[in-house]
C-alpha cells in the first residue's frame, strides 16, 4: 500500500455540553489535522495523490477554521449541538475527500487534541 500525507495545526474554539470546566464552556485546542491518502496501485503520474492539492486543501481549510468556534462552523452541517473530535475528523474527511478528487483511495484523518490524543475517521473516497 502506498502512502502520501501532509498535517498542519489549527487553533478553534468548542463547547461540550453537560461536561464540567473546562470542557462544558467555551476553549480552545490547538489541534493537529493529519492527513494520510493510501492506495494499491500509483496514479498514471506515479503519485498517490497530488501532494500540492493535498497541501493546498488543508491549508485551506485551516485558513477558514484558525480562531474560530467549530460549534458555528461545524456543528451545524453535521446536525449537533456539539462538536466532538471523532466528528471533527469526520468533517474534516468529507471536505478533504471532495477536495482533492481521488476515487477509490483511502483517506485516514486523525485530530489530535493535544500531543498525544486524537480522534480519527478513514474511509474510502468516491
Amino acid at each position: 500500500m502506498y502512502e502520501a500525507g501532509t498535517e498542519r495545526g489549527v487553533r478553534a474554539f468548542h463547547t461540550m455540553p453537560d461536561m464540567p470546566p473546562p470542557e462544558g464552556e467555551k476553549h480552545s485546542h490547538d489541534y493537529r489535522l493529519a492527513l494520510v491518502v493510501s492506495r494499491e496501485q500509483l496514479d498514471e503520474k506515479g503519485m498517490v495523490v497530488d501532494l500540492d492539492v493535498l497541501v493546498g486543501a488543508l491549508e485551506g481549510l485551516t485558513e477558514q477554521l484558525q480562531d474560530n468556534d467549530l460549534d458555528e462552523i461545524v456543528a451545524p452541517e453535521i446536525g449537533k449541538e456539539a462538536v466532538t473530535v471523532e466528528d471533527f475528523a469526520h468533517w474534516v474527511h468529507g471536505r478533504i475527500g471532495a477536495a482533492i478528487g481521488t476515487p477509490g483511495a483511502t483517506l485516514s484523518v486523525r485530530v489530535y487534541e493535544n500531543a498525544t490524543e486524537f480522534g480519527g475517521y478513514s474511509g474510502v473516497l468516491a
